[in-house]
């Protein structure tokens, strides 16, 4: 079966090499701060939005949905939806807005979502999947993309798996973010199907060797630079979590470790947030919107807690600035020279 260029009408020239190491679209989490720091973190990196549903990009207010920063490049926005022609529609205007890729969620698993008829559940309806692939890639030049489970509920049919995979690699996708678990529609929570249904990587990895034209990157689990090396082996790239939202510093360590250049420390990292923590504060953003994503820059490090800890009890106090940064950075010091 042809397979489309996996780079192709890509508007970013870095958007190809960022396969090796992306970070994944997380609601509530991966907002346009989060981004830039993430960003600052993992030069190279794929960065990604929170799912977005089509229909509000349509029909909603798209500076506050699809704004971003230039620095965030390359970044993907994450679509919901099941209406092809209202698929089309928003992957054209995310196109417009200047992402580098329109990523189609069918790996959520939360109750919302299914009440919608999308996410997780339309692995059972893979040519519907396959139609809204098509109207996004005639809608735009960007690529489009696909995330997804290996299955739902008790399914345990790798051909099954293969089936959904070729339908919408005919209807022009060429990269698939797997999520290597199943997704159970009724009796887990959207928290616990990221940890209660069991990690299948072979299934990825056989993905990629019975399929190598498909670009095809692996998610879920994966919280480690072994974890990564290990996954490489197998397939094109690695999609991190909550892991690198936990332990930012990860991403940092991972970036360098696939890419080059220097490590730098953690307080260096955060000092060079600085000239845009300022610029969101002087637009009238609250500091506590931006630190909530920088608590874990000192995970497992003597401080680590003193620093979230002068985060979180000042970061919401009227007037709050970059000082407040600084006594965070402070505080960690001081307990590492303590220790």
């Amino acid at each position: 079966m042809p397979m489309p260029d996996t780079a192709a009408n890509s508007p970013d020239p870095r958007y190809a090499a960022s396969a090796r190491l992306s970070v994944a679209p997380m609601m509530d989490w991966t907002d346009r701060h989060c981004r830039v720091l993430h960003r600052l973190l993992a030069p190279h990196a794929r960065l990604y939005t929170e799912m977005v549903h089509a229909n509000a990009v349509v029909l909603g207010d798209r500076e506050r949905l699809l704004g971003f920063d230039p620095v965030e490049q390359p970044v993907a926005l994450q679509l919901g939806g099941s209406e092809p022609a209202l698929l089309a529609q928003a992957a054209r205007i995310g196109g417009e807005w200047g992402y580098a890729e329109i990523n189609l969620n069918c790996g959520c698993p939360s109750d919302r979502v299914q009440a919608g008829r999308f996410g997780a559940c339309l692995m059972r309806e893979p040519a519907l999947v396959a139609e809204g692939v098509a109207a996004m890639r005639a809608a735009t030049p960007v690529p489009v993309t696909v995330k997804c489970r290996l299955g739902v509920d008790d399914d345990q049919d790798y051909e099954r798996f293969l089936a959904f995979i070729d339908t919408v690699a005919a209807a022009g996708c060429a990269t698939f973010v797997v999520h290597a678990r199943n997704a159970w529609l009724q009796g887990l929570s959207p928290k616990e199907n990221r940890e209660v249904p069991p990690l299948r990587y072979e299934w990825a990895w056989q993905l990629k060797r019975d399929r190598p034209g498909l670009q095809v990157l692996v998610n879920g689990g994966i919280a480690s630079p072994e974890a990564v090396e290990a996954q490489l082996a197998h397939a094109d790239g690695v999609m991190l979590g909550r892991a690198a939202y936990h332990d930012p510093y990860l991403l940092h360590r991972l970036d360098v470790a696939l890419y080059g250049g220097p490590l730098r420390d953690r307080a260096g990292l955060l000092r060079a947030l600085r000239p845009y923590v300022e610029a969101q504060l002087a637009a009238g953003v609250a500091l506590k919107h931006i630190t909530r994503h920088v608590l874990g820059l000192f995970h497992g490090q003597p401080g680590g807690r003193a620093f979230r800890q002068v985060l979180s009890e000042g970061a919401h106090r009227d007037g709050a600035g970059w000082t407040l940064l600084e006594q965070a950075l402070d505080a960690t010091a001081q307990r590492r020279v303590a220790a």
